[in-house]
């Protein structure tokens, strides 16, 4: 079967529910095959059998195992499952825009993830969110009604506090919470963009963003990012030429080059789009992540044709869902109107939840300590793939990723397939291309990529590599 971990910082529920995801993901457990038993399984593992109830509970609502009366548990045939002898093999995850929206969060169960968008369990505010929580219930959290248009007050003061500190001077009728920041982008777009407008992205860029945004009807055209920011000659061609409505673009520690957009650029960025009457949406998820205290196009702009977007995923919690977009007030209640005709609020618990977490008095120490320990792990990751003989797109030893590519590992998306199959999941550089052809580059979550396994496999891969080449 598999060993539980009593000391481990993940509950036994979860590591549970993980191990039988990933015996059925390995084919370890057939469809059809039977588990252990309650009791059995509680007595094998020395764990209680309430433990082992909560754990089968969520593989039966999650669609892992089946529950048939007075026989046990089984696993439960799944669409593309190969059960019997003759069955068609399950067929390989497919490394597209719907793979990436929807598998990589569906092969959570992948042991090694170099290639995911989150933090390990440990890194994030755990002992803030579990404080929280326990205020929260001394409290007596509401739980009827819904939480206000704009959010949590409280929350939103704060937000305006700690941006003035960067230099955006805002209050809290500036701030719109919204359930994480791929809300706050789909408002901004449905608000910005109309079917048939051009609209600049980087390239390579925010996967989801550009599947958004497609879907809305705009016509994406890429401006190419560079080690040193962005490519200032091709924004300005890209500018004449398509006449863009909007710029969705992340100046700082962006995904997936991790590369850092200098004052002089943002100071030109800032005179084009006023030039070219171009709306700029700025991505600044990863700020908390950056040591160096950097201007923001928000902090130079001051909201004149800037909407600031920032999020507490990478840092409290992804699971929170609590991200905000600050822009001027005309637009902002714009924006709030969307929200409540999409999905009315969003969610008061979560955003009190935030809250706690931030004021505990802990959340400076955790930020410090969440950079130091992305910079350890630049330190490590980095060497290892250049020792592998990988070239690296930009090393700001900040922020979660790394940008690279092997001159013999031409498709990363093939690359990702055969990942696949040894239980890793790897971020084909394809996804994050506006126009989606086959590239050697990969990006590379720093936190997740200092891991013996994976660096043999990319060797091992490596290797092949140049045997078919010799043999050729």
């Amino acid at each position: 079967m598999f060993t539980l971990n009593p000391d481990s910082s993940t509950p036994l529920v979860s590591q549970i529910v993980d191990g039988f995801r990933r015996m059925v993901g390995e084919q370890a457990l057939k469809p059809g095959a039977k588990v252990p038993s309650i009791r059995a399984f509680a007595a094998s593992h020395g764990v209680s059998v309430f433990t082992v109830v909560e754990a089968y509970d969520r593989l039966v609502a999650q669609g892992w195992l089946l529950s048939r009366a007075n026989a046990g548990f089984f696993v439960k045939r799944r669409p593309g499952d190969a059960t019997t002898l003759g069955d068609t093999p399950r067929a390989d995850p497919r490394f597209d825009a719907r793979w990436y929206l929807k598998q990589i969060f569906e092969n959570r169960n992948l042991e090694l993830k170099p290639g995911c968008g989150w933090m390990p369990n440990d890194w994030l505010f755990e002992d803030g969110m579990r404080r929280s929580l326990r205020q929260l219930a001394t409290d007596g959290a509401e739980l009827g009604g819904y939480g206000l248009p704009h959010g949590h007050m409280a929350l939103r003061v704060l937000i305006a506090e700690s941006l003035a500190e960067h230099q955006i001077a805002v209050n809290a009728d500036n701030v719109l919470l919204t359930q994480g920041s791929s809300q706050a982008l789909d408002l901004a777009a449905r608000r910005l963009v109309r079917p048939g407008d051009a609209v600049l992205v980087d390239d390579p860029g925010y996967p989801n963003l550009m599947f958004m945004l497609r879907f809305l009807g705009a016509r994406l055209i890429g401006v190419p990012r560079t080690p040193g920011g962005y490519d200032l000659a091709a924004l300005e061609a890209l500018l004449v030429e398509h006449r863009p409505r909007a710029f969705f673009t992340q100046p700082r520690l962006q995904s997936p080059t991790n590369s850092i957009t200098p004052l002089p650029q943002l100071y030109r960025l800032l005179q084009l789009a006023e030039a070219h009457d171009v709306a700029l949406v700025e991505n600044d998820i990863y700020a908390d992540l950056d040591p160096e205290p950097r201007p923001s196009l928000a902090s130079l702009d001051q909201l004149k044709r800037v909407v600031y977007i920032g999020s507490f995923s990478k840092t409290i919690s992804p699971n929170i869902r609590v991200g905000y977009v600050v822009a001027r007030p005309d637009l902002l209640d714009e924006l709030a109107q969307l929200k409540m005709v999409s999905g009315l609020t969003s969610s008061d618990l979560t955003e009190r939840l935030a809250f706690g977490a931030l004021t505990e008095g802990r959340w400076r120490k955790h930020l410090k300590s969440l950079r130091d320990r992305l910079a350890t792990a630049h330190g490590r990751v980095a060497p290892r793939l250049v020792d592998l003989g990988f070239e690296l797109f930009h090393e700001p030893k900040a922020g979660m990723y790394l940008w690279a590519r092997h001159p013999d590992l031409t498709d990363s998306g093939e690359l990702s397939q055969q990942a696949v199959a040894a239980g890793i999941m790897l971020g084909p550089g394809h996804l994050f291309r506006v126009d989606p052809h086959p590239t050697g580059w990969l990006r590379f979550n720093v936190a997740f990529s200092d891991d013996a396994r994976l660096h043999d496999f990319l060797a091992r891969q490596i290797e092949l590599q140049a045997r078919g080449m010799a043999a050729a």
